[in-house]
C-alpha cells in the first residue's frame, strides 16, 4: 500500500550515559476546606479551642489521611511500583552499564 517511512537520524541513536534531573512536581494543597472551616470557627468563637473541637478534629483527620497517602506514594516510588524510575536511579543504572562510544 503505502511505502514505509525511512528513518534518517541526524545523530546516532544511542542512549546517553545519564538523564537530566527534572524537578519534582509540587503537590497540591490539601485540607483547605477543613482549615477554612476551623479558622472561621475560631474567629466566631474568639479563638477558643473548646468551642471548635469538631472542626479541629476534622482538620487533623484530613491532615493525617493526607500524610498517610503521601507516605504510601513514597514507598511505592521507592519500590519502583510507580512504573518509572527516578532520574537518580536511572543515572545510577546508566553509569553501571555505560554505552560504548559510537564510531562511524
Amino acid at each position: 500500500m503505502y511505502p514505509k517511512p525511512t528513518l534518517k537520524p541526524n545523530k546516532p541513536l544511542i542512549l546517553a550515559n545519564r538523564v537530566g534531573e527534572r524537578r519534582r512536581e509540587k503537590g497540591e494543597a490539601t485540607c483547605i476546606t477543613e482549615m477554612s472551616v476551623m479558622m472561621a470557627c475560631w474567629k466566631e468563637n474568639e479563638f477558643r479551642d473548646s468551642a471548635c473541637k469538631k472542626e479541629i478534629q476534622d482538620f487533623f483527620e484530613c491532615a493525617s489521611r493526607t500524610q498517610e497517602a503521601r507516605k504510601m506514594r513514597s514507598i511505592q516510588d521507592t519500590l519502583g511500583e510507580s512504573g518509572s524510575l527516578s532520574p537518580k536511579k536511572m543515572n545510577k543504572l546508566l553509569q553501571r552499564f555505560p554505552n560504548k562510544p559510537h564510531l562511524s
